[in-house]
């Protein structure tokens, strides 16, 4: 079995990713306005919108193969949030494959430890967890509201990815159980300096789960990134504000 994608456009290859709980829709938008001069590839990840749930061991590195078994040979890719984790994995791993690298809303260690303050608290992301277990659809619901806390458009935009979360389906609670574990787990604080394409990381403002001072790290650590900061925009910047997200998109794609 293999992923679902979708592919649209013409021009230089480009994939998107999206993050957890979600599927490619989420780039419906982004993807129309990329596709009048890229060809843009949207791919679901397992166990979200309509990809199958794969069995086997759920990992970044096996989730990276699926991925590439889906993708161009050779392409940029535009990672959000736990889409931008595996993105910024995928470009360590198999540099061969990434042209580019953008990543919005993205760290490269998602919880708090010790030598780590510029995510969030293990006890918030275990909350989650547990409430998979009684009413997963509820729990996604809550994960997005507290992806938009703090920002400007925080209301609208939680209508519109709320709108968007079941419209191919409820996601497998599996895939789902997986993906918080990976978001747990995950530290990506020593690949950082091996990925060496140019890259682009994109904060919003008032993101408070994956705070600006998390992604200031990414972009100081990867040897050739940019980083803009969209002033007032919360964890979803490409929805909330959509005209500055895609001028520093295209500026960068265009370089």
């Amino acid at each position: 079995m293999t992923l679902f994608s979708e592919t649209a456009g013409h021009g230089p290859d480009l994939v998107l990713l999206h993050g957890w709980g979600l599927h490619s829709g989420v780039w419906e938008e982004t993807a129309a306005a990329l596709a009048e001069n890229f060809r843009v590839t949207l791919i679901d990840l397992p166990g979200h919108g309509r990809s199958p749930w794969l069995a086997g061991h759920y990992s970044l590195t096996t989730l990276a193969q699926q991925l590439l078994a889906s993708a161009p040979p050779h392409a940029m890719w535009l990672g959000w949030s736990l889409g931008g984790i595996i993105a910024l994995h995928l470009a360590a791993q198999h540099p061969e494959r990434v042209n580019k690298l953008m990543l919005v809303a993205s760290t490269p260690k998602f919880v708090n430890a010790a030598d780590w303050q510029h995510g969030v608290a293990a006890g918030t992301l275990d909350e989650f967890v547990r409430a998979l277990t009684s009413d997963y659809r509820s729990c996604i619901k809550r994960f997005l509201a507290l992806q938009l806390r703090g920002s400007a458009q925080a209301a609208q935009t939680l209508r519109r990815l709320n709108a968007i979360a079941f419209r191919h389906g409820e996601p497998d609670p599996r895939a789902l159980s997986a993906g918080l574990a990976l978001l747990r787990d995950s530290d990506l604080r020593d690949e950082l300096g091996s990925i060496t394409c140019p890259a682009l990381v994109i904060a919003g403002e008032r993101d408070t789960l994956t705070p600006v001072d998390a992604q200031r790290y990414l972009a100081a650590h990867l040897p050739q990134a940019h980083l803009s900061v969209i002033a007032g925009a919360g964890h979803a910047p490409f929805l909330s504000h959509t005209q500055e997200f895609m001028r520093v998109l295209n500026e960068f794609m265009h370089q």
